[in-house]
């Protein structure tokens, strides 16, 4: 299970920000994951959760924001979502798509409480 070493890499990203900041507490962060990615959402969050547990940091939460596969169409260049593996172009119907994302792992943001 790999989302235990991605888990762990938030998890120092986290404690690495909040030292650039004595007495301030991390409440959240957040993380985009893209559907191509190869990582399962609810595995990253089992796996983060059970980290923090027992911890000082028990009461970070964690927010996944999922990204589908996203597509550019070459014919009209309007940029959209892959859904059920149609990859034609729901602005004009072209089937010359080319793939421009859904495979990304992002720490979007860390919201930390001052004292």
């Amino acid at each position: 299970m790999h989302e235990m070493g991605i888990a762990s890499s938030v998890l120092e990203a986290v404690q690495a920000e909040a030292a650039r900041r004595p007495g301030a507490v991390p409440v959240k962060i957040a993380v985009r994951v893209g559907e191509l990615s190869g990582i399962d959402p609810d595995a990253l969050a089992f796996s983060f959760e059970a980290l923090v547990a027992g911890t000082d940091l028990h009461s970070l939460k964690l927010e996944i924001e999922t990204r589908p596969r996203q597509h550019r169409c070459q014919d009209c260049g309007a940029a959209f979502a892959v859904v059920d593996y149609d990859f034609a172009c729901p602005t004009c119907g072209g089937l010359r798509t080319q793939y421009i994302g859904g495979d990304e792992l992002e720490l979007l943001y860390l919201e930390l409480e001052e004292p």
